[in-house]
């Protein structure tokens, strides 16, 4: 099998997004049930940081930079954070978190407590409606796509198995940052948090590279299960008519661009 380009993907909660080392392309099924496809090259190319340090921050930021990207070249995208319930939920937990923050517990526990909390609205955004079900029909194209057979609705390189790298390394820049004299805290905490993106999107790639190393799998397990009894669905034919319309026109200029 020739090499198959890396992609990523996230889900909409009437779609599609499918992007690649270049291009990005998106896909919907609108109220009227007409499927919608758009698609673009990059502005922003994180695949081009090659600093460890640097890397996983822009990934991050290459993600979150084609969200208004994708509103403006497809307005009928609907974004799982435009739910008002995930929006109520970020209020929320943030009111909740901040209590956390200013109680007694011991620091583990309260940064353990917290790094948990925080994703309350994630795991909201992935309840009710048709979301769970196009983040399956995401997995299984560009899963079959990677792969060159038919895969199942679970990806290895899905964002969830982020959470086990993240909760470690947050609470421990946090745990660190509380160590430095009050004055420099508030610069220390957002360099911990600098430092825990770039050290989990690290080891994640550690992760996908020795799938079968014990701690890997460790590491995997609380992502694996989320995407699995929560995040996912099996997609219908309709929803996998739309992330194969994604696919296929993010690789259209994937390969163009490679030609």
């Amino acid at each position: 099998m020739s090499e198959r380009i890396r992609l990523g993907g996230m889900a909409l909660a009437n779609g599609v997004l499918v992007h690649g080392p270049l291009a990005w392309a998106c896909a919907v099924r609108t109220d009227a049930g007409v499927l919608k496809v758009v698609s673009r090259r990059k502005r922003f190319r994180a695949a081009e940081v090659r600093n460890p340090v640097l890397r996983g921050p822009a990934r991050l930021a290459e993600v979150i930079g084609l969200l208004p990207q994708v509103k403006r070249a497809l307005p009928e995208a609907r974004l799982p954070m435009e739910r008002p319930r995930v929006l109520a939920s970020m209020l929320g937990s943030a009111v909740v978190l901040h209590g956390v923050k200013r109680s007694g517990l011991r620091p583990v526990a309260r940064e353990l407590l917290t790094s948990l909390l925080s994703l309350a609205p994630a795991a909201l955004a992935l309840r009710g409606g048709e979301l769970a079900s196009y983040h399956g029909a995401e997995h299984v194209s560009i899963g079959s796509y990677e792969h060159g057979e038919a895969r199942p609705k679970e990806h290895e390189r899905c964002g969830s198995h982020l959470i086990g790298p993240m909760l470690l390394t947050t609470a421990a820049g946090n745990l660190a940052a509380e160590r430095v004299p009050a004055r420099f805290r508030r610069g220390a905490r957002a360099a911990g948090t600098f430092g825990a993106v770039a050290a989990s999107v690290e080891i994640f790639g550690w992760m996908t590279r020795h799938p079968g190393h014990p701690l890997a799998r460790a590491l995997a397990k609380p992502g694996h299960e989320l995407q699995h009894r929560l995040g996912t669905r099996e997609p219908s034919d309709a929803q996998l008519e739309v992330a194969e319309a994604a696919l296929r026109a993010c690789l259209e200029l994937e390969l163009d661009d490679h030609a």
